[in-house]
């Protein structure tokens, strides 16, 4: 799972990279794209580590991605080649600047965050309008077309014109046709509001981002926070009301937006957490682990988290009959402990 992180200049993208990935670079680096990958804290990887005393415990993964900037430059969408180098995110963090900045106006977050959605929508339309002319060209001159595919970009350029983002349209956003298009607007949205240390609360201009996941990060507290101990992140974390850190809630945000679960496999070998997108099968989870698995797919052991843990252990789970046998359709829960029986 990668994020990128976007917005206009002085939003404070840089101060949120390094609160979220701990990982802090010096004056010269500040141009540069970066690249973070965190680990997901679970409680629940921690208590299954605790039972199994697994050789490796491998929780889940994030990465997220900072495009580097131009210098010298101060409007929005100032990030050299920002466009291309998100291209391959899978959900995109909009910071948006939501307290004062020397040298810089009032914070204007409605403003800020229409001018990031707009060169998200001009830049696909541009590439729609691109291939519609092409599709047209091709039958002028006897090739075949795919008229589906034309009615669907078709679509696209309608809801594009009438700046709306592809990510408002389900049917276009899962439309298999349109996965090669890689359309920025399509991609889920996370709406980073940068506080001031002492303020909580969201913008007022509620019905512009009522369409929008949201929520707030003091972002230069959270970069403090990042720097210091346990110990004492915990007394300012106490002293400024924050119930967890910015790493932990937009964490659980980045897996909302992108509609994942995880599900676990133990072992005295390996306990491990794997992410996959809700609502996939048993048949399909398998084959996030080996594509062997899949295709010798016979029958799936499940316990959920929760059963486990009132058992106390496996052998009481399947003595209390909460342990089950599922086929390859088995829609896959969040906390699954799964077991895949398969020959190949």
């Amino acid at each position: 799972m990668k994020l990128g992180i976007i917005g206009p200049a002085a939003a404070g993208k840089t101060t949120v990279f390094e609160a979220l990935t701990h990982e802090f670079a010096g004056p010269g680096a500040k141009n540069e794209t970066r690249l973070g990958t965190i680990t997901v804290p679970d409680t629940r990887i921690d208590t299954l580590s605790e039972m199994f005393k697994p050789e490796k415990t491998i929780y889940a993964k994030v990465e997220y991605l900072l495009p580097g900037k131009k210098e010298g430059k101060k409007e929005a969408g100032a990030d050299l080649n920002w466009i291309q180098v998100i291209r391959d995110v899978d959900a995109l963090i909009v910071v948006i600047r939501n307290h004062a900045h020397l040298g810089y106006d009032k914070p204007e977050p409605a403003a800020d965050f229409m001018a990031i959605q707009q060169e998200l929508i001009l830049t696909d339309l541009a590439a729609v309008e691109k291939r519609i002319e092409r599709i047209h060209a091709d039958a002028k001159r006897g090739k075949g077309t795919d008229k589906e595919e034309l009615e669907l970009v078709e679509k696209c350029r309608e809801a594009l014109e009438a700046e709306r983002p592809i990510r408002r349209f389900p049917e276009l956003v899962g439309s298999k046709l349109l996965k090669g298009y890689a359309m920025l607007s399509a991609k889920p949205v996370l709406v980073l509001f940068n506080n001031a240390d002492e303020d909580e609360t969201l913008p007022t201009e509620s019905g512009i981002f009522s369409d929008e996941t949201c929520m707030v990060i003091r972002g230069k507290l959270e970069h403090e926070l990042a720097q210091m101990s346990r110990e004492e992140a915990a007394e300012l974390l106490e002293e400024f009301n924050i119930a967890a850190s910015a790493t932990d809630r937009v964490i659980r945000k980045s897996y909302e937006i992108l509609g994942l679960i995880s599900f676990f496999t133990v072992g005295e070998d390996e306990v491990r957490a794997w992410t996959i997108e809700k609502g996939e099968s048993a048949l399909e989870a398998a084959g996030q682990i080996h594509s062997d698995i899949q295709k010798g797919f016979i029958r799936a052991e499940i316990i959920s988290y929760d059963d486990l843990i009132a058992a106390g252990s496996m052998a009481a789970a399947k003595k209390a009959g909460t342990f089950r046998l599922e086929g390859k359709t088995y829609t896959v829960k969040d906390g699954d402990i799964i077991n895949f029986r398969f020959n190949v």
